[in-house]
């Protein structure tokens, strides 16, 4: 049977006019069985295949438009979003210029202030590895209480990058991630202080991861409801990170120390070793902070889990499910042609 063949006349065929999918496909099938001689049983993959993509491009030709039509618009959205989003962040940095400007240069008080509510407001995470950077390009030009300085400033960072957004493992490994090999490219370009960089930095990185988790501890009580949903959507993922906080900073540390030179490297392991106690200090907020997610939401969590398995009774799921069944079949058939010819190969090198 030729393909393109049969392509073209199930195509002709097809009778859109009858009222209903089954009718239609019945009656292409038995169309298949009249002009072509052939049982839809007997058809070939290749067959099968013409057989269902003809029938499906004729049946969902007009939702097919639809959804890329839709898709169209969103792409155009998300475009005038990304411009929106980025027209905003300028509309604050020309805001937070204009209200600097009214301030007195000698008035360190009043600009820290200000500074303070600029780091809260502005989106910190699409330039974050640039105002770490600055940062600590700043301190060490002060050159006054460097290590101080700069596990102050890269906490804040942290912590403020970090609470903009979802408490989950992926996130915050990027945010810190990103801070680190800022601290990195610094220390790399001036050796002869390396430690005195990485030490402060990454002990600033823990100090705002420890900062934001205590902060999510405490305000575990006040969440709102539409967060609450999230959370419970949630629950297993938030936990489990929870209680491997110490062991994602240590791999943060491993991979950017990995993609090191030897010696920025040895200065990482060294500082990662020293700073045992502190990791171990982490994992215990971390652990108490998961314990009280627990004793909040254990119970909602409990009921999603209901509701998840009312939703595995849905006609979606039950779709699923023959699919899970029938690609196991699938696989089974393929092996069992595999084992078969092989064994029919032995057989035919012994004779």
């Amino acid at each position: 049977m030729k393909l393109e063949q049969l392509q073209r006349d199930l195509n002709t065929s097809y009778n859109v006019k009858l009222e209903s999918t089954d009718l239609r496909i019945a009656n292409i099938v038995q169309h298949l069985s009249d002009e072509w001689n052939v049982t839809i049983n007997r058809l070939t993959l290749s067959e099968m295949q013409v057989l269902s993509s003809t029938i499906l491009e004729i049946e969902t030709s007009v939702l097919h438009n639809e959804v890329e039509t839709l898709l169209a618009q969103k792409e155009q959205i998300e475009r005038k979003l990304d411009k929106k989003s980025h027209d905003l962040q300028e509309a604050k940095y020309t805001i937070f210029n204009a209200i600097e400007a009214q301030l007195s240069t000698s008035d360190n008080e009043a600009l820290s202030k200000l500074h303070q509510v600029k780091m809260q407001t502005i989106d910190l995470y699409d330039f974050l590895g640039e105002i770490a950077e600055s940062a600590i390009i700043t301190a060490l030009e002060k050159d006054t209480e460097i290590n101080d300085t700069i596990e102050e400033v890269i906490k804040d960072i942290t912590f403020e990058a970090i609470k903009q957004g979802s408490l989950n493992t992926l996130r915050i490994r990027k945010i810190l991630s990103i801070i680190l090999h800022a601290g990195i490219e610094i220390a790399e370009a001036s050796p002869v202080k390396a430690e005195a960089i990485l030490s402060p930095t990454l002990k600033g990185m823990h100090a705002g991861l420890m900062h934001a988790i205590t902060r999510f501890k405490q305000r575990l009580a006040f969440i709102p409801i539409e967060a609450k949903h999230i959370l419970i959507e949630d629950y297993e993922t938030i936990i489990d990170d929870l209680n491997h906080t110490d062991a994602l900073f240590a791999q943060v540390l491993t991979v950017q120390a990995d993609e090191s030179t030897e010696e920025i490297a040895r200065s990482l392991q060294k500082i990662n070793k020293d700073m045992h106690s502190d990791l171990d200090e982490l994992l215990r907020i971390s652990k108490e902070t998961a314990d009280v997610m627990k004793n909040r939401f254990s119970s909602l969590a409990v009921q999603a889990v209901k509701k998840a398995d009312k939703a595995l009774r849905s006609p979606k799921a039950v779709e699923a499910k023959r699919m899970g069944k029938q690609a196991l079949e699938v696989a089974k058939t393929a092996l069992d042609t595999a084992l078969k010819s092989a064994k029919g190969a032995i057989e035919n090198n012994k004779k």
